[in-house]
């Protein structure tokens, strides 16, 4: 860079010095420089060439110049230049310099320097410097820029530098425009996802900078950071690198013995691959251990890969693979894979054990831009049953209590047209941890084609019977697995598939009866393929039947015919009296009764009978069977039914005055939301025929922050003697219309000190909950994944700031879930379960919190899991303590380390797991 130098002012400067009052005397001098600069002198004909004479006549002289053809002129013969030896200098500015000022700017021609002061701006090419006080020096070709002190002695419009991507915001800079160079004095500027703050900066050109006595930090207050580590030596490269010699960490100013002989801080502004430093400590029952230790791999924008693995010195050990990817308007995702060896204790112990788990989870979602007519999905948690509650690497209290897991993989895919038709295939997945079966259909095809109305006009609505008679069809085709954890990815557990193809095709019609009624009728036709049927015989010897399985296509048919009839009944109960104004105005009830016939052909045909020989070789009795029992879909119907189904269900609501004196109307509130009642009666039945009156109900309470849910079950028929059920009304037998046998209430509470605020704080780690097939709430606690610490960003970074005036309130939130089962199905008349659990947050300050998740057992009278934590935000740092006190996972765990994702590793982690017997 240059800057015009004082002798290309001359022009200015001889106007100046011919000022004279004359105006036409100045004009005609400046008019003569100004045609003596742009002149061109004769050019002289070569030598050896002779001027041709010629003779006109005078007379036909053409005054007409326009006539006479002019030479042309070469411009490229006339440019000395071209033949000139000497290279032509380079230009002195090489972009435009554009300065700025909003006091002054003055020249001082002696000293050769220009000032700019107050709000001083020089912008030159990429380079751009700001700031309260900018002197350049012509000589020198140095620029140097200061602040200024104000009228209250305080040093204001600190200089800014800026060059490309790079700001720098010292006390003050010196600028050297031919060799790039600078200092820098004071100086702060981002470099990744921190800053540097140095005493003393060269910058040796647009690549490099030498620091002396810097700081770097990634807290927010830069004038008085909570914490920096200190570079006695230092190289940047900015949007690269920074190699420092020896450093240490500083808390507010007092040094720390956590230091590095020599460092180096990657700085690069996209994802980059890298280590991921362990987490040491001990086990009691494992000895010392690195965990969650590994390599992260930037494989793209689009994906990446962590590989963390632990160690124990007893000989245990870890793998994990934690994958995420997305891609704008398609899809998004994440895989993770856990494989853990556990040994306990040491071998030749009683209590020494050894065992492998391992955990699969899959999310994928699709964006509904990406393909409107086709869609995948798919959510996999499954693994080893005692996953949860034997790994070592995480505190998940939530997913130990879930007893199942389960999966879906699903595609499908819709093809427009009239009629629609829709194919999905989907993979389900669904195990027990309890009992470790698994249940999986691998897979499931299904295909519909879109309702036909064959009778239907071409225009208009659909009216009558006739019109709206409708049929489709339906297809689902299922292999479906059940096996154990024992024989999960082994050949053995396809043994026993079950195989099979289902086609069914509803048909059904709808129209209004005597105005108020609304009448269905439908008919539904099933066919099942299956290739897989047996036949039974009875082994006399072994005195047990015995099944012998026939490969082979086979199939049966089935139909069956429904209709029902409904209403809808309103009420208005009107409770305003004139010259009263009443807090109820007036209730609303809406009962919706139904009356529905359902009939079951009996498919005997398809039934077959063995016989049984008794010990003398007698034949005692025939027993039916059918070849389809253990088919995919389920045995055809032997017994003939016929019954009525009765319904009735209610809505009850209330119009009360509105608190807000401006409203003109009413507030509407539901006071039950709903009340159902169900029943049957069985025609064709020879007894018992009356089926047990069924009832629930729900409503929301405290502004919808109370949910309410109940249940009963009542039973017509009385039971003898041996709590048998039996073919007599109850009230026949000295008894109660109805006799309960069943009844549940559940509800849930959730509330705060916030006003609208009904959720409560939610924790980041619910996400981790719901991950494992959890709760979506903290009532059994929260999960902390110790691997994700190492490989996720922090997301806790509040929006909001901090009040400057005292919170007098204390901001905290409540959830409440309490459930009650009661059973008398044979004269039991007790509390099958009765609970209730709770948690709750307290925010103590903006930075300080507190929580507890728990509950206790009235019916085994204990307490359940509980679970106490807190938290600390302490600006560029996070601190977090949780502690499960009692129970079979008793353990705690405390952590503080810098958020900031380049500065991860460092931390402290310290934590006590409960003894895990494998």
């Amino acid at each position: 860079m240059a800057f015009q130098k004082p002798s290309h002012t001359f022009t200015k400067i001889h106007l100046k010095a011919l000022h004279t009052n004359n105006f036409k005397i100045l004009f005609a001098l400046s008019f003569t420089v100004f045609i003596n600069t742009v002149s061109f002198a004769q050019d002289i004909p070569k030598k050896g060439k002779t001027i041709e004479r010629t003779v006109k006549d005078s007379i036909n002289i053409s005054t007409d110049s326009l006539l006479i053809p002019k030479p042309e002129v070469s411009e490229i013969s006339q440019d000395s230049t071209l033949t000139d030896s000497i290279k032509p200098k380079k230009d002195l500015l090489e972009n435009i310099v554009i300065y700025h000022a909003n006091d002054y700017t003055r020249f001082n021609q002696k000293k050769k320097k220009l000032y700019l002061y107050n709000e001083a701006k020089i912008e030159y090419g990429d380079m751009n410097i700001t700031g309260g006080n900018i002197t350049i020096n012509y000589n020198t070709n140095t620029v140097y820029a200061k602040g200024i002190i104000d009228s209250i002695g305080e040093y204001t419009q600190k200089p800014i530098f800026t060059q490309g991507t790079n700001v720098v915001e010292p006390d003050s800079i010196v600028f050297n425009t031919d060799s790039k160079k600078a200092l820098i004095y004071n100086s702060k500027t981002e470099q990744g996802e921190g800053t540097v703050i140095a005493q003393i900066t060269k910058k040796e050109n647009d690549s490099v900078y030498f620091l002396k006595n810097a700081k770097y930090t990634t807290a927010e207050d830069l004038d008085d950071p909570e914490y920096y580590i200190k570079l006695r030596k230092a190289k940047i490269n900015p949007g690269k690198k920074i190699v420092t010699g020896l450093a240490n960490l500083f808390i507010y100013d007092v040094p720390t013995p956590i230091g590095v002989p020599f460092g180096f801080f990657p700085q690069s502004e996209k994802h980059t691959s890298g280590i991921i430093i362990p987490t040491f400590g001990e086990q009691d029952d494992r000895g010392f251990f690195l965990q969650n230790g590994g390599y992260y791999f930037a494989i793209s924008d689009y994906t990446d890969l962590a590989v963390l693995g632990d160690y124990y010195t007893n000989g245990s050990y870890g793998l994990r693979l934690e994958n995420t990817y997305a891609k704008r308007y398609r899809y998004r995702g994440n895989v993770s894979f856990r494989y853990e060896n556990n040994i306990t204790s040491e071998r030749g112990f009683p209590n020494y054990s050894k065992g492998t788990i391992y955990n699969l989870r899959w999310s994928h979602t699709q964006d509904s831009k990406a393909n409107p007519s086709s869609r995948f999905s798919a959510s996999v948690n499954l693994g080893s049953s005692n996953y949860y509650q034997a790994s070592s690497n995480q505190v998940n209290v939530a997913n130990r209590l879930n007893n199942s897991l389960s999966s879906s993989v699903s595609y499908s895919k819709t093809f427009q047209g009239e009629p629609e038709v829709n194919l999905s295939l989907t993979a389900t997945h669904s195990q027990n941890t309890n009992t470790e079966v698994i249940n999986m259909t691998l897979p499931t095809l299904q295909g519909s084609v879109g309702r036909i109305y064959p009778f239907a006009s071409k225009t208009g609505s659909k009216k009558g019977i006739i019109q709206n008679i409708n049929l489709q069809y339906n297809l689902r085709g299922e292999n479906r697995i059940q096996t154990t954890d024992s024989l999960f990815f082994k050949k053995e557990m396809f043994d026993d598939a079950k195989i099979g193809f289902q086609h069914t095709i509803p048909l059904s019609t709808n129209f209004k009866l005597f105005k108020h009624f609304s009448l269905s009728a439908s008919s539904n036709f099933n066919e099942v393929w299956t290739f897989k049927t047996i036949d039974r015989a009875y082994d006399p010897i072994e005195r047990t039947p015995i099944d012998e399985t026939i490969n082979g296509f086979d199939s049966f048919r089935t139909y069956n015919f429904s209709t029902s009839l409904g209403t809808t009944v309103y009420g208005m109960f009107n409770l305003e009296k004139e010259g009263e104004d009443r807090k109820i105005k007036a209730i609303r009830h809406v009962m919706r009764p139904s009356i529905s016939y359902n009939i079951n052909p009996a498919f005997d045909k398809y039934y077959e009978t063995y016989e049984v020989i008794s010990a003398d070789g007698l034949t005692t009795s025939d027993v039916e069977y059918t070849r389809f029992e253990n088919g995919a879909f389920g045995a055809p119907n032997k017994n003939f039914s016929s019954s009525v189904g009765i319904s009735l269900s209610n809505n009850i609501e209330a119009k009360v005055k509105d608190k807000d004196s401006t409203a003109t109307e009413a507030k509407k509130v539901i006071l039950l939301n709903n009340l159902n009642f169900s029943t049957a009666y069985n025609i064709a039945g020879d007894s018992l025929q009356w089926s047990p009156v069924r009832m629930s109900g729900g409503t929301q309470l405290f502004k919808n922050q109370m949910s309410v849910n109940f249940g009963a079950t009542l039973d017509p028929y009385a039971l003898d003697n041996n709590n048998k059920k039996i073919d007599k009304f109850n009230i026949d037998n000295n008894g109660s219309l109805f006799r309960l046998t069943s009844a549940n209430l559940t509800t849930s509470w959730s509330f705060s000190s916030k006003k609208g605020d009904n959720k409560g704080s939610k924790d980041k780690n619910i996400e981790e909950n719901l991950r494992g097939g959890g709760r979506n709430d903290d009532l059994f606690g929260v999960s902390e994944d110790f691997a994700n610490r190492q490989i996720n960003e922090d997301k806790d970074k509040k929006d909001k700031e901090p009040s400057e005036f005292y919170n007098f309130k204390i901001p905290w939130s409540l959830r409440l879930a309490y459930t009650v089962n009661y059973s008398n199905t044979r004269r039991e008349n007790e509390i099958s379960s009765h609970s209730l659990m709770f948690s709750g947050d307290i925010e103590m300050s903006d930075k300080w919190s507190i929580g507890a998740s728990s509950g206790y057992d009235f019916k085994n009278l204990g307490f359940t899991t509980t679970q106490l934590r807190f938290e600390r935000d302490l600006l560029s740092w996070r601190m977090n303590f949780s502690w499960t006190p009692f129970g079979t996972y008793k353990s705690w765990n405390f952590f503080i380390g810098i958020k900031s994702s380049i500065l991860r590793d460092l931390k402290y982690e310290k934590r006590r797991q409960g003894d895990r017997q494998l």
